[in-house]
């Protein structure tokens, strides 16, 4: 019985355990949005993708269009881990809840340090479109490859994405991530993902290590040997001897017991 409620709380533990890491390993959201990743189903044939810096948009900044939402997913890089030198994609969803088509321009990315914004580490490439678009009451999703430098020293950064767009020949802009990557070096494949499930498969295998352990030492406890019982021994109840008294049984004791001396 003790096993058997012993092996119930370990496997709710081991599911609780589990539920856990799978809640911390969840794709990135971005800010900003609130459209669900599973929504941006639309994809934009020919996006008219014109390569690198192809346009100078300067540091001038334009304030979001009403109606428009965007969402940024990281395609199997869930941990969001950038090898710096190496080419990372993200995916960058757009929804027009506007009456009018949206006309995209460009996409455009910078690295920060993560306790100052104000602290510029990189301007990445940006990408700009001639034939991508969005109707009113649509979504679509547009591809962003980016690069870090290779001589960016690993550790924890802030990626600021920002899409550029026109409504009717009026410039706006939305941000569609504002969160931390992680820059590793080049072909490390030592990952905080990979650290993590790592940690998860050591820390199960010692608790079912200390759970066997346990019960190998309560069966241990179960099977010792019980105290010896002496066997043969007479005892008389003190009642019973005040009852015999007097009576040819006690007689018969005593002269036994005389015969011996």
């Amino acid at each position: 019985m003790t096993m058997v409620m012993a092996l119930k709380n370990f496997r709710v533990f081991f599911l609780a355990l589990l539920f856990l890491s799978s809640s911390l390993l969840q794709v990135a959201r971005c800010q900003g949005s609130d459209v669900e990743p599973t929504e941006v189903v639309e994809e934009v044939g020919d996006l008219g993708i014109v390569g690198e810096d192809a346009q100078d948009f300067g540091d001038e900044n334009f304030s979001p269009a009403p109606g428009v939402n965007t969402v940024c997913v990281f395609p199997k890089n869930s941990a969001r881990v950038v090898s710096a030198g190496e080419e990372t994609e993200l995916l960058v969803g757009m929804k027009n809840d506007g009456e009018s088509t949206l006309n995209v321009i460009a996409i455009k990315a910078s690295i920060h340090l993560p306790f100052d914004h104000q602290l510029l580490v990189q301007n990445l490439t940006a990408q700009a479109f001639n034939n991508a678009s969005v109707p009113a009451s649509a979504q679509a999703t547009f591809p962003y490859i980016f690069a870090v430098s290779k001589f960016l020293q690993p550790g924890t950064f802030d990626l600021v994405g920002t899409i550029i767009y026109e409504i009717d020949q009026n410039p706006y802009q939305s941000t569609f991530y504002n969160g931390t990557i992680e820059v590793v070096e080049a072909g490390n494949f030592l990952t905080i993902e990979s650290v993590f499930l790592v940690t998860l498969a050591i820390s199960l295998l010692v608790l079912l290590g200390a759970w066997i352990h346990g019960q190998i030492k309560n069966l241990s406890k179960k099977t010792k040997r019980a105290p010896k019982v002496e066997v043969g021994t007479k005892t008389t109840d003190a009642s019973m001897d005040e009852w015999l008294q007097g009576t040819a049984y006690t007689q018969s004791l005593s002269s036994k017991s005389k015969k011996k001396k």
